[in-house]
C-alpha cells in the first residue's frame, strides 16, 4: 500500500460476517484504484519526504546480490526499487500490489529508471500468490495496517519466506503522533462529515501501537523482531500545498469535502487552517510532525 491513507474509518469490524469482510476488501481494492492517480502524480513529493522510511527499511533486509525480494501493497514502488538495485543483476524484486491502477503507475516508474529486474504483480498480501520458502526478504510499507487480518498477512509473508528469510514493514504510530492526519479528520467529524474510529477495523493507525506490533509478528512466528519509532516532518510551502496534497491523497477527504457546498468547503478550510496555525510558519509554509513505527524480523 499499498501504501499509506490519511482515512481514519473503514466499513468493516473484522469480527462482521464474511460477506461484509469482502464487500471491505472489494471496496478497498476499488478505493486504491481510485486514489492512484493521486499518488501518481503525488509520488516525487512522496519518495522524498518518505525516503527515510524506505531506506530505513531496505538495510534492515540487507539486500545481496542474486536475492529475490517480495515488495507488498508496493503503490508505486519506490522502496521496493531501491532493493532492486542491490540485488542485481541475478537478484529480482516483485513489485505486488491489489491495486491494478497503482502497478501501473509502479510500471512506469521502473520503466522511467530501466529496472530489468522487476517484476509487477497483482497480489493480495493475505494469501499470497506465491510458492512456499520462494523470497528471500519482504518489504511492505503501511500495508499491513489496512488488512482486514493482518495475523494472515504476516503468516503469508513468513510462509513464502524462505528460512533466515527476514521481512521488513512501516505502520504509522497512533494518531495522537500524527497532527498531519488527526486534524484533517477531526474537522471532517466535528462537522459531520465523517465518523469517528472505531476499534477492530482496518485502518492507518490500527497498528500504532509498539506493543501491538511487536504481538502480532512474534505470533506470526518471527524472531529476532526489533521495532523503532522514526519522526518525520510533513512539510509544504503553504496551506493551499497541504490541503490539495490531502485531497489527492485521502480520497476520503477528498469525496467528503468535494461533496459539500462551496459555503461549507470554505469552512473546512478555515477551520483546517486555524487548526495547523500551530505548525504554520510567518511565511506561511507549513511543518506538522508525523511519527511512524519501523519493524523487522527473521523467518
Amino acid at each position: 500500500m499499498s501504501t499509506q491513507d490519511t482515512d481514519l474509518d473503514s466499513p468493516v469490524d473484522v469480527r462482521a460476517s464474511a460477506e461484509a469482510i469482502e464487500e471491505y476488501r472489494e471496496q478497498s481494492r476499488a478505493h486504491w484504484n481510485e486514489a492512484a492517480s493521486g499518488w501518481i502524480v503525488r509520488q516525487a513529493a512522496i519518495r522524498e519526504l518518505f525516503a527515510p522510511v524506505s531506506r530505513w527499511m531496505v538495510e534492515a533486509i540487507d539486500p545481496q546480490p542474486g536475492q529475490r525480494v517480495l515488495e507488498l501493497a508496493a503503490g508505486v514502488g519506490e522502496t521496493g526499487f531501491l532493493a532492486a538495485e542491490l540485488v542485481a543483476p541475478a537478484g529480482s524484486v516483485i513489485t505486488s500490489d491489489q491495486s491494478e491502477a497503482m502497478i501501473e503507475g509502479a510500471r512506469a516508474r521502473a520503466s522511467e529508471l530501466s529496472l530489468e529486474n522487476v517484476e509487477l504483480r497483482t497480489l493480495n498480501a493475505e494469501w499470497i500468490d506465491l510458492p512456499v520458502a520462494s523470497v528471500d526478504a519482504v518489504l511492505c510499507r503501511w500495508g499491513y495496517m489496512l488488512m482486514v487480518d493482518p495475523g494472515a498477512a504476516l503468516g503469508e509473508t513468513r510462509r513464502v519466506l524462505r528460512p533466515g528469510g527476514s521481512v521488513a514493514l512501516a505502520v504509522w504510530d497512533a494518531i495522537d503522533e500524527n497532527p498531519w492526519a488527526l486534524i484533517p479528520a477531526s474537522v471532517l467529524i466535528e462537522r459531520g462529515f465523517s465518523e469517528p474510529p472505531r476499534a477492530g477495523v482496518p485502518g492507518p493507525f490500527a497498528l500504532g501501537s509498539e506493543q501491538r506490533l511487536r504481538d502480532l509478528i512474534e505470533q506470526s512466528g518471527f524472531v529476532d523482531v526489533r521495532i523503532e519509532s522514526l519522526e518525520l516532518r510533513h512539510e509544504t510551502a503553504s496551506f493551499e500545498e497541504f490541503f490539495q496534497t490531502t485531497l489527492d491523497l485521502s480520497r476520503v477527504f477528498h469525496d467528503a469535502v468535494l461533496g459539500c457546498s462551496e459555503p461549507e468547503i470554505e469552512a473546512i478550510r478555515a477551520s483546517l487552517a486555524e487548526r495547523l496555525a500551530p505548525y504554520t510558519a510567518p511565511d506561511g509554509s507549513l511543518s506538522i510532525p508525523m511519527r511512524t513505527l519501523l519493524a523487522a524480523g527473521v523467518a
